[in-house]
């Protein structure tokens, strides 16, 4: 008895392996097909590299020249020495260049609705939030990605940037891409119409990256007495972001804008889960316009 009760044990070992290494097949399979999918519709839209690079190139190549002698950096960390103003603003506009896009896959998640192409990807034979991740990584891979391209163009200027730094900051970029995007798919379950999204630009984006340290150090916003504001940029997770890549770029690791950043990522992307789930979600009690 205890010899057939083995190998029945073992059998169903077996098939619960066998499902799992299945379900794991599956999801891999989805994740690949909505990541090519992303990944495609970018080759096919090379206007959106140039344009992904234009606006952080203004800041460091115009903006950064004028004003050099107006915001001196001191020696802070994740700094040794004083530096240029140029090295200081790189891991923000590295932040620019992920907030953008992952703004970018809000506008074509919306549209995607708009054309009922969400509507299909949502029904497939998959978890909801695992179909919704995929979007997320799929627009995070094209966020570092076109981080990386700005980061070439930063040595072509002759910027002084470690080039270990490359390498530490990968994980950082990855962290602080899945943030912002997961801030994108959340404001895509309100955003109802392409025409909305320039509101959305005007009244998230632009706030989040200006009321941070992306151009200037916070002290100087305490030093000015603007105590408000400041604030607000503490607890701004742009701000963390920035500061988790400036942070990388130097070896170190920033431990609280690291929980910052994760915490944000979680409760942004479950929220987008619960406003995409048509029982209890957020999405039922959006009404189109009349």
């Amino acid at each position: 008895m205890s010899g057939r009760s083995n190998a029945n044990n073992w059998i169903l070992a077996e098939l619960i392996a066998g499902d799992s290494m299945m379900t794991v097949y599956h999801a891999s399979q989805a994740l690949l097909a909505v990541s090519s999918r992303e990944i495609v519709k970018f080759w096919h839209q090379r206007g959106r590299l140039f344009s992904a690079l234009v606006r952080p190139a203004l800041w460091l190549i115009v903006f950064a020249v004028g004003f050099q002698n107006v915001f001196g950096v001191s020696i802070i960390p994740p700094y040794e020495t004083y530096i240029e103003y140029q090295v200081y603003i790189v891991p923000g506009l590295l932040g620019m260049v992920l907030l953008f896009n992952g703004m970018q896959s809000s506008l074509a998640m919306v549209y995607d609705r708009e054309m009922g192409i969400m509507r299909l990807l949502l029904t497939a034979p998959m978890p909801r939030w695992f179909l919704l991740l995929s979007k997320l990584m799929a627009g995070t891979v094209l966020s570092v990605l076109q981080a990386y391209a700005f980061l070439a163009l930063c040595v072509a200027f002759q910027v002084d940037i470690p080039w270990s730094g490359w390498w530490y900051a990968l994980p950082m970029l990855v962290l602080g891409g899945m943030m912002l995007g997961a801030v994108g798919l959340l404001l895509s379950v309100y955003i109802r119409q392409l025409e909305n999204f320039a509101g959305t630009m005007n009244f998230v984006i632009f706030p989040m990256f200006f009321i941070s340290s992306a151009l200037y150090p916070l002290w100087k916003l305490q030093e000015s007495g603007a105590e408000v504001v400041y604030q607000l940029a503490r607890f701004n997770p742009f701000t963390h972001a920035v500061e988790l890549i400036r942070f990388a770029l130097y070896g170190q690791f920033n431990a609280v804008s690291f929980a910052v950043v994760t915490g944000s990522l979680a409760l942004f992307f479950i929220l987008a889960v619960l406003g995409y789930d048509p029982q209890n979600g957020l999405m039922q009690r959006v009404k189109r316009p009349g």
